[in-house]
This record gives C-alpha cells, structure tokens and sequence, in this order.
C-alpha cells in the first residue's frame, strides 16, 4: 500500500474531484429521451424516430432533395402530430428491423417499413393494426414471355433478402420442386438493378412496388403476375411499448374516420380499391 503525504493527497482528492465533475458534466450532454405530453416515452426528446429500409417506394424513399417521403412517412408523421413533436427518420437494415435489434437497443420508437405483420415476427414486435393489404407479383423486362413461376425452369429470380417475398418464393421452388435458382438481394435497389440489367430473368416484390418503378421507368418493366399472399402491412414498437402502440392505433383510426387516410393513399399509392 502507498503512503501519501498531505499536499500528494490534497493534489490527488482535488485530481479525483475535477474528473468526477468532468464526467457528470459529459453525462448531462446525453439525450436520455423524453416523455410527451400523453405519456408516451421517446428514445430521444423532441422527437418520433423512425426506423425504415431505404428505398422502398412507395412506402419510402428520398425525392429530389433528399427529403424521405412516402405513404409510410405520411401515415406517421400524423402520428409524430398526435405526440407533437417531428418525425425524424433512421435508414437501418431490414433485418434489424424486423428482428426487434433496432427497437430493442433504442435506436428507434417506431419501426415503419413496408412491413408484413407475421407470427414470427409478432414474437419480438407489437405490431399496429393493420394499414396496408399487399400481395406479391412477378415482374420481368418488357417483352419476355413469363406468366409463371414454372415458365422459370433453369432461369434465375431475384427476391429481396429477409422479404415475404423471398419466403414464398423459396417456400413454392421446395414445394414444387421447381428448377429455378433464387438470388437473394441485400435491398430494393439492388433487386431492381440486377431485373434491369438482365442479371435475372424475374423478380419478385409487392406489387406496390413495382408499380411504382414502373411509374418511374415507363416501357422497361410489366408486372406478369400476382401472387395473392393475403399479406398485411403493419407498423411496430417494442414489445411491451402500450402506450406508443395506442398511440398509433389512434392514429390509424382517426385516419380511416375523417378521410385523411385515402387522401394519402391516392397520393401515394393510387386509386383505393373498393373495401
């Protein structure tokens, strides 16, 4: 054990003293959150923060200034409305999303992603109510003649990886045996780039999707079918976050009831199919 002196141990108590306020100090710089008004609680103060896999339009996707925009985007900011404070969007891989890692660690307070609700996912996820019906479709280049996933016999589709999509797609090639090699692609981007350039012969997605690239991309791409999955869209909180997920339930509901919900969608999506 060390001996010290008086002044060693005045010098060593006031050394000690300073880093000790030094670190309340850096303590007090960190957002620690904050709760709104109804008691809602947010990762960080001031805001609603959303996770989303970028781009996934119509759901969402940056427009010509770099803005993030999209039905999603819409439908939560009346959310972020409701709580009173900005959304603020965090682009994050799907499978962190879809995991529960991103909503877990705190990264985020909703998860909103062009998202199917699943049993599986349900296990780390409280979904909201439903907001979206989707399905999947085949989509190929402009003139190829594929109607069916058997037309594909020795061919090459691409899907997005950690996708519905990809699940049924590979769920029908060991059901039905089917001769076609799946290619897995890290997002939307890459999937439509590869159908572009003829590295696949297909691609699989939702149907909202492609229509949207076809919008953008007019005589390159046709949808040749649909697989009618029964998928839901949902957004999701953290397990256990009642008081969010009310929160967004109301919403939705409140969307739904005055018409603001089909303005939305005609916007971004298109005409509401008749319910």
């Amino acid at each position: 054990m060390n001996k010290l002196g008086p002044a060693r141990k005045a010098a060593t108590f006031a050394a000690a003293a300073t880093l000790a306020i030094a670190g309340v100090a850096g303590c007090a710089k960190e957002d620690t959150g904050g709760t709104t008004e109804g008691g809602v609680a947010l990762v960080k103060a001031g805001a609603l923060t959303t996770c989303t896999h970028l781009p996934y339009a119509p759901f969402q996707s940056k427009d010509d200034t770099g803005k993030v925009v999209g039905f999603d985007v819409a439908l939560i900011d009346l959310v972020a409305a409701k709580l009173s404070v900005p959304q603020e969007i965090v682009d994050t891989p799907f499978e962190g999303i879809k995991s529960g890692a991103d909503l877990n660690s705190g990264k985020c307070d909703v998860a909103a992603a062009g998202m199917t609700i699943t049993d599986e996912r349900k296990k780390v996820l409280d979904f909201s109510e439903p907001y979206f019906d989707a399905t999947q479709a085949l989509a190929v280049l402009t003139g190829k003649e594929v109607k069916t996933l058997d037309e594909l016999a020795g061919k090459r589709l691409g899907v997005q990886g950690g996708t519905t999509g990809e699940e049924y797609i590979n769920a029908q090639v060991k059901e039905k045996s089917l001769n076609i090699e799946v290619v897995s692609y890290k997002d939307l981007a890459a999937l439509q780039q590869a159908l572009a350039t003829n590295q696949i012969e297909a691609a699989v997605n939702d149907l909202p999707v492609w229509n949207e690239y076809i919008k953008a991309n007019p005589g390159k791409v046709v949808v040749a079918t649909g697989f009618d999955t029964g998928e839901q869209y949902g957004f999701a909180v953290k397990k256990g976050n009642a008081e969010l997920l009310k929160t967004l339930n109301d919403a939705l509901a409140a969307a739904r009831s005055d018409g603001t919900y089909d303005k939305i969608y005609a916007t971004w999506i298109g005409e509401k199919p008749a319910s």
